[in-house]
């Protein structure tokens, strides 16, 4: 798996040649998407920290601080990083399994715990912050564009930014060939799919201490932000055709400067760009990093689009689901007949502004189709696992989930509320965060 913002295979343009239009398309179709047969997984965890002795209290910026430079001294296989409001991030190495994977994350979970824990600091698996505002723990200049940037579409930048975490799942882009494991398949699967993956797996119920009347308010968040940067492209189009031409018209979120706060246009895109400036090969790679459609294409697909789970293992359950109904032909046939009938509740938007995605953040499974889905895909993905290599307490992880939640057409969101008394809370009458309007 690359990272597009740092893959240089194929590269014939140095860094600081300035790119035109073509080379554009040609460098996007040439990196985000490397086809060959799906032979490993990854994963990227992010936290919300907060203290042991009481959630609600908030944590320091000095103690963050802290905590992080102890943790720096910790080797670990998976690389750490911090979100802007300080959320912790472990991102796996490529792994040539997913039990190799599991097991990687799950020591280096231990030893971020055992330290964390030595700072009177823990681990949360929530998808947004329930009882904190918004608050930047990292200053840096491009946080600081992207907060100045985001602010022009309202307050959901913010909370995204510094309230919000996910699971995301890594998995290579598959075939060149069409099939159930071709590039084309599983790019098609992923934003379809992916709604389902928002429904199932949804834990985000709660936002500045009240309901909000979705299930998973971090999607909702994304959603809010907009469709050039938090949007897909048309599944229409092919993979390659469709995301050069999505990131050609993405707006830029700002111009680098070597000294200075860096220059925020409003409304400039790359395409623009390339016509009327002297964008190089590091702008293209910095643009692209600043793009967060649901399913990424950085050589590999990353699924962004899981809200963080509860639990100290609760990530093992969307990762082993996820990879399951991608890697194992069958079950990646059985997820595709499964999901194809929800395409027509996806029109006429990508990703994720359209009516099945909006449900799916709004009502979890309790949403009768996509509770179906569900159902069908948790018991394709139990019966592969064991193809893929899985222990048998991998299989009850997956088995005790689909058990708890999709059978009953429960989400952990639902979980939070039942134990925040969310039955007698009161959400936002439109369901929307701070008030903040979306896409119908």
């Amino acid at each position: 798996m690359s990272d597009a913002s740092t893959d240089s295979a194929g590269d014939c343009t140095e860094h600081r040649t300035v790119l035109t239009e073509a080379d554009v398309e040609a460098l996007i179709r040439g990196i985000c998407f490397k086809t060959g047969p799906p032979r490993t997984v990854g994963v990227e965890l992010e936290w919300l920290v907060q203290e042991l002795r009481d959630p609600r209290l908030p944590v320091t910026p000095e103690r963050l601080a802290a905590a992080y430079a102890a943790l720096r001294t910790v080797p670990l296989e998976s690389a750490l990083t911090v979100e802007p409001g300080g959320q912790l991030e472990l991102s796996s190495p490529p792994a040539a399994s997913l039990t190799a994977c599991v097991e990687t994350v799950s020591a280096d979970l231990a030893a971020v715990r055992s330290v964390l824990r030595g700072q009177g600091l823990a681990l949360a698996g929530l998808g947004t912050d329930p009882w904190h505002p918004p608050r930047r723990f990292l200053h840096e200049r491009r946080y600081d564009a992207m907060e100045t940037h985001l602010d022009r579409a309202g307050p959901a930048g913010r909370a995204m930014m510094c309230s919000s975490a996910s699971v995301q799942v890594c998995l290579d882009a598959g075939h060149e060939e069409p099939g159930p494991l071709g590039h084309g398949r599983r790019w098609w699967l992923a934003h379809t799919l992916g709604a389902v993956l928002v429904a199932a797996f949804a834990n985000s119920p709660v936002l500045d201490n009240r309901p909000t009347g979705w299930r998973s308010t971090r999607q909702l968040l994304w959603t809010a932000i907009g469709p050039g940067r938090a949007g897909a492209p048309p599944l229409e189009e092919e993979p390659r055709t469709a995301w050069a031409r999505h990131v050609l018209d993405a707006p830029v979120m700002c111009r680098r400067r070597d000294s200075g706060p860096w220059d925020v246009p409003d409304g400039l895109t790359f395409r623009e760009w390339t016509r009327t400036g002297a964008p190089t090969r590091d702008d293209l790679d910095y643009h692209v990093s600043t793009l967060f459609p649901p399913v990424r294409p950085r050589g590999h697909l990353e699924l962004r689009m899981i809200d963080a789970q509860p639990g100290e293992d609760g990530w093992i359950v969307p990762l082993a689901v996820t990879t399951a109904l991608f890697d194992d032909p069958e079950a990646a046939e059985t997820a595709y007949r499964a999901v194809k009938p929800l395409a027509e509740r996806a029109r006429p938007r990508p990703a994720p502004h359209n009516p099945l995605w909006l449900d799916a953040a709004r009502a979890g499974l309790s949403d009768p189709e996509l509770r179906e889905a569900a159902e069908v895909c948790f018991a394709a993905a139990l019966e592969a696992l064991p193809r893929l290599g899985a222990d048998r307490a991998l299989v009850d992880a997956v088995a005790g989930f689909r058990d708890r939640h999709v059978l009953a057409g429960r989400c952990p969101a639902d979980d939070l509320l039942d134990r925040l008394g969310g039955a007698d809370g009161h959400p936002d009458p439109d369901g929307h965060p701070h008030g903040k309007d979306i896409p119908s």
